[in-house]
């Protein structure tokens, strides 16, 4: 099925962050870029936190809001950029207290709450390496990533502290202290109320260098040990100029990021690039409600909105006069990451809240957005965009086990349009991972003739416009056709009676493998012998020979806790495998 561009009016273009990307990408570098940050005062060298917030502090900004919270009751509590250096500050000093040395690890279990960004940047003004879990992961999630992080410190909640982290003290070793939100102490915790105040509000930066460690982003994958992606303080150079041109954020903008800070977008985007801008950063405590969502859009005027797939979908089940019954006014960019973006939720948001989403492409690997649909720019629905400026990708041909094929070292790049290849990007940004933690040759595996090996298979048409086809292990074989599930996902979720829907290949003696999907229908729709026919047939004529030639019918479709289809679970129940634990299955965008 082919989607008309949506264009927006040469005035946006003139308004946008990115007035020409042709030749913006021509000029751009790296180095006359680094101007837009600060650095640490008397040439001391680079620190994400003194970037998003002590600079700002320390002027003009110091009294806008930073922070502002929303927590589950509705209330709301602003946090100036003056007070968010104030909090941070004796946070760093608490963590020298307890005795914590520069580049150990602080990991956070919390959710959307102040303590969680106080603590982060906090810590990074001490120079420690900050590891954000997701808060809703299981006991052995947990005891995994801290035991391979060598986790010095954790800061949690109480009730998380209970359920989840003190049966596991024991097999901690390195997790010398844990420090638990609000004035209570637990039993082996520390309270955080009675500590902060102890603290002195002053603190001065050591010299941070551009490569010292900063960030530790562990990322499941699809089988074995947690990888532990390592980032150094001179990403947030990258967080900055891409939140510019891909985000098109300015300084007085009201920015909501929805995604969990226990994952790198809500890390990267949820909390340091908003600040870097002096931007007001929204933090809803609450969980995804439609009503709400709109609510928060509504009355924190937010006019920057970055969320997933996923979230929209769900707003798209909602009926179609909701939206209507808020102000939106204020929000003038939508964006959206962490999946491939189906291309009628781009044309969703025009038809819903007047605004194209724009989707983006990046990985826990490469720190910030890679690829992305631009404000003033042609968005062509199904493509995650065009590469940003001081990023280059490319497509690298591909070997019988769906990767990139290395001959002698070298990479086979694809120059011709429509042909899929495995998306690489040329090594050296600022924010790309600098090793997986305790994992050399695993790093190593990740690069090849100077390029970053993405595992994902794209193809780019004429004007360098980029679509997504799938993991090169999702790719499905097929009499000869190699098959993305994204692709015909995204057929079949045009159709008016289906919500979800998720694709994977079942083995078949003639044809290797055959396109089955699983389909969850909107409510309305009966799952009938019929539906399945005129879906089987809406397929063919969208997809042709790679269309599904069997659809299941399944109103519990597994996710994880992020909300994505499980494929993998998917493929495990059609071959009769065990699922095991989904809770440490969890992807991130």
């Amino acid at each position: 099925m082919r989607w008309k561009p949506i264009t927006k009016t040469v005035v946006a273009r003139e308004a946008a962050n990115l007035k020409d990307y042709e030749r913006t990408r021509r000029e751009f570098t790296w180095t006359e870029a680094r101007k837009a940050i600060s650095g640490l005062p008397g040439g001391r060298g680079l620190n994400i936190a003194y970037e998003a917030v002590d600079r700002h502090a320390a002027g003009s900004r110091a009294g806008r809001t930073a922070i502002r919270w929303v927590g589950k009751d509705d209330r709301v509590h602003d946090i100036s950029y003056r007070e968010l250096a104030e909090r941070t500050n004796r946070f760093a000093n608490l963590l020298a207290e307890l005795g914590v040395r520069p580049g150990e690890r602080v990991f956070t279990l919390l959710g959307r709450v102040p303590e969680l960004y106080v603590a982060v940047l906090g810590a990074l003004k001490a120079g420690c390496v900050v590891s954000p879990l997701f808060s809703a992961f299981g006991p052995e999630p947990i005891r995994q990533r801290i035991q391979l992080g060598e986790g010095a410190v954790l800061v949690t909640n109480p009730a998380l502290y209970r359920r989840k982290v003190r049966a596991l003290r024991a097999d901690l070793p390195s997790l010398r202290q844990v420090v638990v939100t609000g004035d209570e102490d637990e039993p082996g915790a520390l309270a955080w109320g009675p500590a902060m105040k102890a603290m002195d509000a002053t603190y001065d930066i050591a010299a941070t260098g551009p490569g010292d460690p900063a960030l530790l982003h562990f990322t499941s994958g699809t089988t074995g040990t947690p990888k532990g992606a390592l980032h150094v303080h001179e990403a947030v150079l990258a967080h900055h100029v891409t939140a510019h041109y891909a985000l098109d954020l300015h300084e007085d903008d009201v920015f909501w990021c929805t995604a969990d800070p226990g994952w790198v977008t809500g890390m990267s985007y949820g909390v340091i690039a908003p600040l870097t801008h002096g931007a007001t950063l929204v933090s809803d405590e609450g969980e995804f409600d439609a009503r709400r969502w709109y609510r928060v859009l509504a009355s924190q005027r937010v006019s920057v909105w970055y969320t997933a797939p996923t979230a929209l979908r769900m707003l798209m089940r909602e009926r179609d006069d909701l939206a209507s019954g808020f102000d939106l006014s204020a929000l003038r960019f939508v964006a959206s990451v962490g999946e491939p973006l189906n291309p009628e939720a781009v044309v969703w948001g025009q038809e819903t809240l007047g605004l194209p989403v724009h989707d983006n492409w990046w990985q826990t690997e490469t720190g910030a957005i890679m690829i992305g649909n631009f404000a003033g720019e042609e968005v062509r629905p199904g493509s995650m965009g065009r590469p940003l400026p001081g990023i280059e990708a490319a497509l690298a041909a591909r070997g019988d086990d769906g990767r990139a094929e290395v001959i002698d070292g070298r990479l086979r790049l694809i120059t011709d349009p429509g042909v899929d290849g495995e998306l690489v990007l040329r090594a050296g940004w600022p924010s790309m991972f600098r090793g997986y933690w305790g994992d050399p040759e695993r790093y190593s595996h990740a690069f090849a003739d100077g390029w970053y090996l993405s595992g994902d298979v794209a193809n780019r048409d004429t004007d360098g416009y980029y679509r997504f086809v799938g993991r090169a292990d999702d790719v499905i074989k097929s009499a000869g056709h190699l098959v993305g599930p994204f692709e015909v996902e995204s057929a079949l979720l045009a159709h008016p009676a289906v919500a979800e829907a998720g694709v994977i290949g079942t083995p078949d003696p003639v044809a290797g493998e055959l396109v089955k999907a699983y389909v969850s229908l909107k409510n309305g729709h009966e799952p009938t012998d019929e539906l399945r026919l005129e879906l089987l047939a809406f397929g063919r004529r969208a997809l042709g020979a790679v269309a599904p030639k069997e659809i299941v019918f399944d109103q519990h479709l597994p996710h994880t806790r992020s909300g994505k289809v499980m494929r993998r679970l998917l493929k495990a129940r059609e071959l009769g495998l065990p699922e095991g634990d989904v809770s440490t299955l969890e992807g991130v965008g």
